[in-house]
């Protein structure tokens, strides 16, 4: 690719600063890469949607040495109630972080981007996309800038930008998506759909309040500082997006399905929304790949969006930094969309039925509402199970490994204990895996010395000893495993996973 010094060069471009795109673009920084990240918003908005991050995310987030900070701005559920007495416990969940947190999604984001920013990623705001071009050796993208000052009588002049590789991160409108010309089928699965931030005169009983009649659906959930998210949908009032909203709505409404306002006040956040069921059949179209809810989107139901969108992100930036750095085996990038495209999907699914059934008006739904509240003791497994799937922790890759793979092929790899015969020596695989490299867990660290010295893989010893030895992908699944593996069969796995490493 020949450079011109009128265009702003990098190695991939991300298009969308929601925590998708931040996330993946501090990876690709963090393993030496050339990022730029393109974001429509001039400014910093306070306006938030999400709340709510799941298991899987935040060991994605301590695999990045952000978890524990996260957790301090919120407030963690160890439980959620569901049609009023099914309860889906999360506290058996497999893993450090056994609940869901409560935090506002400008947490995530302020994280996400002060880490980007240290790892080196030029964030460009008010860029507003307008061309995309692709190429055999790249793509360009056209960006007019937004929130300039310009001469009267003038339009600023687009910006072009070219990179090796580009994701659209930006979100369910996305003018990325649009200009690959990548449909997104899908309906509007809910309307009118109010959010609120306020204080309250007296607390829930319950941490997360849920309740759902003949006269809508409501939650009021903790940010842990004094302020709650509130969340309603009137079955007879249903206004477009744009209409105002007015705390005493929200108020009357929440009375009347949870049966107390709380003395709702002070409201520093009103908004209206509506929720579509939609996916891209494709995540990808040559160079340019679509990612969170550019790709996917659908009800709010288990709070699965931004989590989705973050498992995206983890999933395609190794993958991407592997190709740019050309170590990359053949049909790497193409599993973005095998292993993506099926979770995407279930989601869909997943949280489409939870909504419908929530808001279902139909007698014959209402009674099988009731039948699930009458008969939550005995389906404690299926929410157990439930649990599993809204937190992430379920997700697996295995249905794509190679016939024959072992069993932990493409499974996600607990946080194993570590020995640490040197001070400074991760003590967990979440610690060894912040390094963005794949780890090689086994009683034989030194087969993978080569690997180690390339900078595409750390080599750790499982405490207690461990006679399989695993090779886990940065995003935390296993690439390869096996039962006490010759140094033959580990240098091949080596080699066809992380490429030959050349001789010094």
């Amino acid at each position: 690719m020949t450079a011109d010094p009128t265009v702003a060069q990098a190695d991939v471009l991300v298009v969308g600063a929601g925590p998708t795109g931040l996330l993946l673009a501090g990876d690709l920084a963090a393993a030496g890469l050339k990022v730029t990240l393109l974001e429509q918003r001039a400014e910093e908005s306070n306006l938030t949607r999400a709340f709510a991050v799941h298991a899987r995310s935040l060991e994605q987030l301590d695999a990045r040495d952000l978890a524990d900070e996260l957790i301090a701005t919120g407030t963690a559920l160890g439980s959620l109630q569901i049609f009023g007495r099914l309860t889906v416990d999360l506290s058996t969940l497999p893993s450090r972080f056994p609940f869901v947190l409560i935090t506002p999604q400008s947490n995530t984001e302020r994280l996400l981007e002060r880490r980007a920013l240290a790892a080196g990623v030029v964030l460009v705001r008010g860029a507003r996309v307008v061309g995309l071009r692709q190429d055999s050796e790249g793509v360009e993208l056209d960006a007019e800038p937004r929130g300039a000052d310009p001469v009267p009588g003038t339009d600023p002049a687009p910006v072009r930008y070219r990179a090796r590789y580009a994701v659209g991160a930006d979100g369910v409108r996305s003018t990325v998506r649009e200009l690959l010309g990548i449909a997104f089928p899908g309906q509007a699965v809910v309307n009118s759909v109010m959010l609120a931030d306020v204080r309250l005169e007296h607390a829930p009983d319950e941490l997360l309040s849920v309740g759902a009649n003949e006269q809508g659906f409501a939650f009021v959930a903790p940010f842990g500082d004094g302020w709650y998210r509130v969340v309603a949908w009137d079955r007879d009032r249903q206004l477009p997006d744009g209409a105002p909203v007015e705390l005493a709505e929200v108020r009357s409404l929440a009375g009347r399905v949870l049966g107390d306002d709380y003395g709702m006040h002070d409201a520093r956040w009103l908004s209206r929304f509506h929720s579509d069921e939609r996916q891209a059949p494709s995540y990808r179209e040559g160079r340019v790949f679509l990612a969170g809810d550019a790709a996917h989107c659908h009800s709010p139901a288990g709070g699965q969006g931004l989590n989705t969108g973050l498992q995206d992100a983890a999933n395609l930036s190794w993958k991407l930094a592997a190709a740019v750095q050309g170590w990359a085996p053949p049909g790497l990038l193409d599993s973005y969309q095998t292993e993506r495209h099926p979770v995407g999907r279930r989601v869909l699914r997943t949280s489409g039925g939870l909504i419908r059934v929530a808001l279902a008006q139909t007698t014959t739904t209402r009674v099988l509402r009731g039948a699930v509240s009458a008969l939550a003791d005995r389906l404690t497994p299926l929410a157990r199970r439930g649990g599993r799937a809204v937190s992430g922790i379920d997700v697996s890759y295995a249905a794509h490994a190679p016939r024959g793979a072992h069993p932990l092929t493409g499974r996600r790899i607990p946080d194993l204990r570590l020995a640490t015969p040197r001070e400074h020596d991760p003590a967990r695989l979440h610690e060894a895996l912040r390094g963005g490299t794949f780890v090689l867990v086994g009683a034989n660290p030194e087969r993978g010395a080569k690997w180690a010295g390339a900078g595409r893989l750390t080599c750790v010893v499982p405490a207690g000893g461990l006679g399989t030895t695993v090779l886990v992908r940065p995003d935390g699944y296993a690439a390869w495993a096996a039962e006490h593996p010759s140094p033959e069969a580990t240098a091949m796995a080596l080699r066809s996973h992380l490429g030959a490493v050349p001789a010094p």
